[in-house]
């Protein structure tokens, strides 16, 4: 039986939850989400505890199901009330960054500058050499900072390029005459 799936879900103030046949809906301040339900899972409210059960645990796959839609569920729900974000931090002489309304201009080197156009439902914010990108879907505020850092990503023998907040790059040591 998955550790994770056994985990009941608190729901905070504000939030609302709606549980259909295939979905389960998750309302809050910052927006709404939806999450996909398996026929083998169930979700049942009591108050403002959301609880995740299976009906069958023995199948490895069922119980892989099990822990994923409780964690979905539980990630929406921090998601609508709190939100996410990540830190970039840009490394390197002349690497800077503009928000230009929903476009975020980089400086990484190139001959060009990059524009990247900001998805809807996620914001950025630039304070000199670090971007924050905040959002209320974990997944998607992931995936913007993926993309951006992988238009420079720190290269291992000066550290230059765009890297997460306290990422450590493991430096090599360059070639001796």
């Amino acid at each position: 039986m998955s550790r994770i799936g056994k985990q009941p879900i608190d729901i905070p103030a504000g939030v609302a939850v709606t549980i259909e046949a295939n979905q389960i809906i998750v309302k809050g301040a910052k927006g709404s989400m939806a999450s996909p339900l398996f026929p083998t899972v169930s979700v049942s409210q009591e108050g403002t505890v959301l609880k995740v059960s299976c009906s069958d645990v023995k199948s490895k796959k069922n119980n892989a199901l099990f822990g994923l839609v409780r964690s979905l569920i539980a990630n929406n729900i921090v998601g609508v009330s709190q939100g996410f974000s990540k830190i970039l931090e840009l490394r390197g002489v002349g690497y800077r960054a503009q928000l230009q309304g929903r476009k975020l201009v980089l400086a990484l080197g190139f001959s060009h500058p990059i524009e990247y156009i900001l998805p809807d439902g996620v914001d950025a914010n630039v304070e000199q050499t670090k971007i924050t990108i905040s959002g209320y879907d974990k997944q998607q505020v992931g995936q913007v900072a993926a993309e951006v850092r992988a238009f420079r990503p720190p290269e291992p023998y000066k550290g230059k390029g765009v890297r997460y907040m306290n990422e450590r790059v493991i430096m090599k040591e360059g070639k001796r005459a």
